[in-house]
């Protein structure tokens, strides 16, 4: 395998810099995107675990903050869910201008991945595959119909409530599709052994579709 480039990036949008990790190689024929959710960074212990665990499968990640910290602070933002999809697509743009020969997927949580669906939707066949993780797909249920992309989206047994909005956004989508429960498992799959299963169950679906 080529050298793999692990770095920060800087990735200018509209009037803000925001901050992204990219680790990927020259012959990494797919990457994964990460979408986190409202009051996250980066820095997210969860996404970072999931996203090693991509990599380990042959996979290349950019995991990066929609926001500045500024915007973050104020509350509301995070849940300005267009805003982040607008967001999500200049990164997107800009790393298909850097790396226009990988097949790019998004992994999204809680609010991330309604921002995640929004933007698929909008870029089409450009996104090749997206999982959701404890997502909150129902939030961009308007547009769901837009999504070509093949669609995991994985929700904890036990968390009451996200399950249903999960699944109601899972009828509307007209993409190849699969909805995942984690037996057991609450929102932050913080249960043992369950962020492994939904590390696992990305990463298949990831390589079935961009490798």
């Amino acid at each position: 395998m080529a050298e793999k480039v692990q770095k920060e990036v800087n990735i200018k949008v509209d009037s803000a810099t925001i901050s992204g990790l990219l680790s990927v190689a020259e012959d990494m024929k797919g990457v994964v995107i990460f979408a986190h959710g409202s009051g996250s960074s980066r820095f997210s212990p969860r996404n970072n675990f999931v996203a090693e665990v991509l990599r380990n499968n042959g996979l290349g990640t950019l995991l990066f903050d929609l926001m500045t910290e500024e915007e973050d602070a104020i509350y509301k933002n995070r849940f300005n869910i267009p805003m982040l999809a607008e967001r999500l697509k200049l990164i997107t743009d800009w790393f298909f201008r850097n790396f226009e020969d990988k097949n790019v997927g998004y992994f999204g949580s809680s609010t991330g991945a309604a921002a995640a669906l929004i933007a698929a939707g909008d870029m089409g066949n450009k996104i090749k595959a997206v999982v959701s993780r404890g997502g909150r797909p129902d939030l961009a249920m308007d547009v769901l119909e837009n999504v070509k992309a093949p669609t995991l989206l994985i929700v904890g047994g036990a968390d009451y409530g996200v399950i249903e909005l999960n699944e109601k956004a899972y009828k509307k989508l007209k993409s190849k599709k699969k909805l995942s429960i984690v037996p057991n498992a609450t929102h932050l799959f913080e249960e043992p052994g369950a962020l492994e299963e939904v590390a696992d169950r990305a990463a298949e679906w990831f390589k079935n579709e961009l490798l």
